[in-house]
């Protein structure tokens, strides 16, 4: 191991850490933004937007996330009233369509982890809210939804380490994240393990991370179901 190349370069690593974090943070907070209205009509069987938000839930989840990232930054560029408009000051950028992409990913998935959620919410708790004269949307805003995000927090924690894993494939599109930074030390360096044993601990640290992140929410919102 050449740990003083690796000591000489570590703002290189530093910042495909950063640009990981980054691309994670943010897809999975847009992805919520989609995922919880998405959710929640998808719980109520509405009539339209129901079958609608279905087909784009099983089109994302039945692709691989690096078609859906070719997509946006090969497929895109191919027709000329994109080009033409003004998203293509932002589709022409590899960040932007890899933010997209994965936001859009992350989105579809978290609908089905929260739609479980809410579907899981006992009668009962619903029937006493009605009881009590609450409208619909205050069912859901103070009893069914705050519910069903505690019940989905194991789960959304898998879904946060799979998107930052997932975010790896974004070198391929000239973005210098972790494993791009190790691809990049290895090209220059001519050195095989190095860069990515390099990638590999770093991956592992931000998942240990989260990891323990989603442990701590789980302490504050799900304790007492340990205490059964």
């Amino acid at each position: 191991m050449r740990y003083d190349l690796l000591i000489e370069r570590w703002p290189l690593f530093a910042e495909g850490v950063w640009t990981t974090v980054q691309l994670t943070a943010l897809s999975v907070a847009i992805g919520f933004c989609i995922a919880l209205p998405f959710a929640i009509l998808r719980s109520r069987r509405t009539p339209v937007a129901s079958p609608l938000i279905a087909g784009y839930v099983y089109a994302i989840r039945g692709t691989p996330l690096l078609v859906q990232l070719y997509v946006f930054y090969y497929g895109l560029s191919q027709f000329d009233f994109i080009r033409d408009s003004f998203a293509w000051s932002y589709l022409r950028e590899p960040w932007w369509c890899a933010l997209i992409a994965f936001s859009l990913n992350s989105g579809a998935y978290a609908t089905e982890i929260i739609r479980g959620a809410i579907e899981r919410t006992p009668k009962g708790q619903i029937e006493a809210a009605k009881a009590l004269g609450l409208r619909t949307w205050q069912v859901y805003a103070l009893i069914v939804v705050p519910s069903a995000l505690r019940r989905a927090i194991p789960q959304y924690g898998n879904e946060v380490v799979f998107m930052m894993h997932g975010s790896a494939i974004v070198s391929v599109i000239t973005i210098t994240d972790i494993l791009g930074a190790a691809r990049e030390f290895n090209g220059r360096y001519y050195v095989s393990d190095e860069g990515f044993l390099t990638a590999a601990v770093l991956y592992g640290l931000l998942t240990l991370l989260i990891v323990l992140i989603f442990r701590a929410l789980e302490g504050k919102f799900l304790k007492h179901l340990r205490m059964r």
